[in-house]
């Protein structure tokens, strides 16, 4: 008896890992997301995946803070505001000019060329009148 349950042992302890590894791979291969097409996919793509937000530049914010208040108060306005942040924020007088020609073509299109001249200031040179002569 010990010799038949001797060479049952060993015949499971070979057959057995054959047979978990076959059951396993067919198992795998037959979920939805091994390579067949389904509509339930558990992987992600790369296009599904979600990109981290990039942070906005501050002379963007500014440029975007600035049109705003062109439009709800007055060019002229916007330009003291954005005279007042490169004096208190001189990282950002290397931007001043883009800026202000912004605000110059912004001018034009609402309130006309003539008109949007007549805001002008000598913030960041001649750039605001740059920008309303560009826009005109």
């Amino acid at each position: 008896m010990t010799h038949t349950a001797r060479r049952i042992g060993r015949s499971l302890a070979l057959v057995l890992p054959v047979v978990l590894v076959l059951s396993g791979t067919l198992a795998v291969s037959a979920v939805p997301w091994a390579g067949q097409d389904s509509g339930t996919q558990l992987t992600a793509s790369s296009s599904e995946v979600s990109v981290r937000a990039k942070s906005r530049a501050p002379q963007d914010i500014l440029r975007d803070q600035l049109l705003a208040e062109l439009q709800e108060k007055d060019p002229g306005t916007a330009l003291t505001h954005l005279q007042r942040e490169v004096e208190n924020r001189p990282s950002l007088a290397k931007h001043c000019m883009s800026i202000a020609r912004s605000l110059g073509r912004a001018a034009v299109e609402q309130y006309g060329p003539s008109r949007a001249q007549s805001y002008s200031r000598p913030v960041c040179d001649t750039a605001y009148a740059t920008g309303v002569m560009r826009a005109s």
